[in-house]
């Protein structure tokens, strides 16, 4: 029997190299993924990083289709991290590829390795400015005014 379809969220993120690249390149990986279906992706962002440094990211946020489970999805995501060249030396560091589960349908999920709703989605412009930009009735005008100081642009 199959999975019936499961829509997610997923935070792209990088800010080495060909970060505007690395992101198509990650959107075109997902898609090609058995299991999973790149329904929309929002525009690219230019951020600051938060709680780091670094170049500026580009970052973006993509509505999936899926009938992975959340474990397996993240696993997805992080072979594509992988073959993007990731390297997690320490906390927050640079990146040429992050690739963040956010939301998976109505799921709470509390585990050593996922925590859905994304933890800190509610705290970072870079997420909740692509995400109202294709999901909107998922972010509220609320959460948009507490991370109005946090400089984003639409490249």
């Amino acid at each position: 029997m199959a999975r019936a379809d499961v829509t997610a969220f997923v935070a792209l993120g990088a800010n080495l190299g060909d970060a505007e690249q690395a992101l198509r390149g990650a959107l075109k990986a997902l898609d090609e993924t058995p299991g999973i279906r790149v329904l929309r992706a929002s525009s690219l962002y230019r951020t600051a990083p938060v709680q780091s440094t670094g170049p500026d990211y580009v970052n973006a946020v993509a509505e999936v289709s899926t009938t992975l489970n959340a474990m397996a999805l993240l696993d997805a995501l992080q072979a594509i991290e992988q073959r993007a060249g990731r390297e997690r030396p320490y906390r927050n560091a640079p990146r040429t590829l992050d690739m963040d589960l956010l939301l998976f349908g109505g799921a709470r999920i509390e585990s050593p390795r996922l925590t859905v709703p994304h933890s800190r989605m509610g705290q970072r412009a870079f997420v909740l400015v692509p995400l109202a930009e294709i999901a909107p009735a998922l972010v509220s005008t609320g959460q948009l005014a507490a991370v109005a100081d946090q400089a984003i642009e639409t490249l």
